[in-house]
């Protein structure tokens, strides 16, 4: 019988590798995502300090269908707006190991539109 891959580790697993190589600093905080079956979350972390700068996700934005493209948009304009507001204007972008496709570049693409450049 053969044993059900389980998608989520394979996706730590290639999370853990790029991490290994990307590291959010004081200059480019890092932009990482979360993405949930209900909803999606983004925030501005600066690894050398240990400190979230800014967050931003489908629940704090009140959004019940968090599970679509342009909910995931409106997170990436949102953590955008809350970083340039902090003086933050380029970071590195942490996808978590997710595909760049489908929510997580419509977050990725709004944050561009409103100001960050990665």
């Amino acid at each position: 019988m053969i044993a059900k891959i389980d998608k989520n580790k394979v996706r730590l697993k290639r999370h853990a590798r790029v991490r290994s190589k990307l590291a959010g600093t004081t200059e480019r905080p890092r932009l990482n995502v979360y993405r949930s079956n209900k909803h999606i979350y983004a925030q501005v972390i600066d690894d050398a300090q240990g400190v979230t700068i800014a967050h931003a996700s489908t629940q704090t934005l009140g959004l019940e269908a968090g599970s679509n493209i342009e909910a995931a948009a409106q997170v990436g304009a949102a953590v955008a707006k809350a970083a340039v507001d902090k003086g933050v204007t380029a970071v590195v972008f942490d996808r978590g190991g997710y595909l760049f496709h489908g929510r997580v570049k419509a977050l990725a693409e709004a944050a561009r539109e409103n100001g960050l450049q990665f």
